[in-house]
């Protein structure tokens, strides 16, 4: 496919995103099940294409003073991807499936100064969100937002149960090319993402991944299993364990010695966790799907750590799930910070004396986190918090220097917030509290 049809298919799938509010996951599928002429690289420049024009649909609308599909995807090839308006007509020219050609308003739109909008234009998220991203990050409001709008690397977390770092990473860089090591986890390889036009990387089909070496697992993530502390011999419950991603990486920690217990209160999002055991030689690990007072009964009071990765808005994932922002509401986050007081306090209580209940969200929004946490402190005098660098490093998990690089990060509690303007990952918010009494 020449670049021009490609723009156009990019305008068909997101005015079918727009209008019919379709997942963009759904929408860029059903296109290629329609249009199976098009190739793997044809797929993955225009999925860039619609991942891009929803990562800035607010400030190229405003731009471009018109939020249509066709709109958004010019808008975005020029604004975001740089191509100067003469590119742009000498991709249409001769194409039979290019376009209508651009429009003077159009022309107008690719070049327009929007210096002086709000805040949410320029940085992309709901309007209502505004306050909270100044509360985060102050005169740095305006560049998180813009970093939450670039585009994810792959990252990779080493599973050092089955393989060594050098073994698995000489492994995986022969296969894709552009890994490096982490500069903030141990045993972290990341695959960055430079041109919005290319593929991802395919981590998920090299031999390495198949033979249980390594998991795909943002580097965010995998700081935040490390703030556990985890060591061999330990009792950890993971208390919203979902798929499973932390709970490999707690069983990891443990060297599949002392035990993990999985538990989710939807037991249909531990499904997909029997497969990823299996694959990593994960032995050390118990799944409970039944009702929380039925199985973790035997568990109050007597865990080293309870880690609960709590329901969040997502706000941190904004990189990987553009459409998911424009479809957050305030009611949505009225129900996360009931859920998220709920975890606090129904998970607190499975810790014993001298440990340490870790609480994580992958949001970037204070309501959620440091809001949280003074709350149940408040409520909780038997809870102290911990600074989680100082957990992570007991862990014995961070790469060389990587502290530096975190302080930035601290926060009241002595909690991290990380976001990818800070530290190149998702936005993840990490808190650690040991019981005192």
């Amino acid at each position: 496919m020449r670049d021009a049809a490609k723009i156009a298919a990019a305008i068909e799938i997101l005015d079918s995103q727009l209008r019919q509010h379709t997942p963009v996951k759904d929408a860029v599928r059903d296109w290629g099940k329609a249009n199976r002429y098009a190739g793997s690289g044809d797929r993955a420049w225009i999925t860039g294409l619609v991942l891009d024009a929803l990562r800035h649909q607010s400030s190229v609308g405003h731009a471009m003073q018109d939020d249509s599909a066709r709109a958004l995807a010019f808008g975005t090839v020029a604004r975001v991807w740089g191509l100067f308006v003469e590119e742009i007509d000498a991709m249409m020219e001769g194409d039979p499936h290019a376009p209508e050609t651009l429009t003077n308003a159009e022309r107008s739109g690719l070049e327009r100064d929007i210096s002086d909008a709000p805040l949410y234009i320029r940085g992309d998220f709901p309007q209502w969100l505004e306050g909270s991203f100044q509360r985060a990050f102050g005169d740095k409001a305006e560049e998180e937002a813009h970093e939450l709008c670039s585009r994810a690397p792959v990252d990779l977390r080493v599973n050092e149960v089955q393989v060594g770092f050098d073994k698995a990473f000489k492994e995986v860089s022969s296969k894709l090319k552009t890994a490096e090591p982490s500069e903030l986890a141990a045993m972290a390889i990341r695959i960055p993402q430079r041109d919005p036009r290319g593929k991802s990387a395919a981590a998920e089909s090299i031999p390495a991944y198949g033979k249980g070496w390594v998991e795909v697992q943002d580097i965010g993530s995998q700081l935040a299993a490390l703030a556990s502390g985890g060591r061999e011999g330990m009792q950890i419950l993971d208390y919203c364990a979902g798929a499973g991603g932390k709970t490999l990486a707690l069983s990891a920690l443990l060297n599949n010695t002392g035990q993990i217990h999985a538990w989710d209160i939807d037991w249909r999002r531990l499904r997909a966790i029997w497969p990823r055991l299996k694959r990593a030689g994960a032995h050390n690990v118990q799944v409970q799907d039944a009702e929380e007072d039925k199985c973790l009964a035997d568990l109050v009071g007597k865990m080293d750590v309870v880690f609960c990765d709590a329901p969040c808005t997502g706000t941190g994932t904004w990189r990987r799930r553009p459409d998911a922002k424009w479809r957050l509401r305030e009611r949505a986050l009225e129900t996360r910070i009931g859920e998220q007081d709920t975890v606090l306090e129904r998970g607190s209580r499975y810790v014993k004396q001298g440990g340490r209940l870790v609480y994580v969200t992958c949001s970037v929004l204070p309501e959620e986190n440091e809001d949280r946490i003074t709350a149940f402190l408040a409520s909780h005098e038997n809870f102290k918090p911990v600074p989680a660098i100082k957990a992570m490093q007991a862990s014995g998990g961070l790469a060389k220097g990587a502290e530096e690089i975190l302080e930035k990060c601290v926060g009241n509690h002595g909690a991290l917030q990380l976001s990818p303007a800070r530290t190149d990952t998702d936005g993840f918010y990490i808190c650690v509290m040991e019981r005192v009494g």
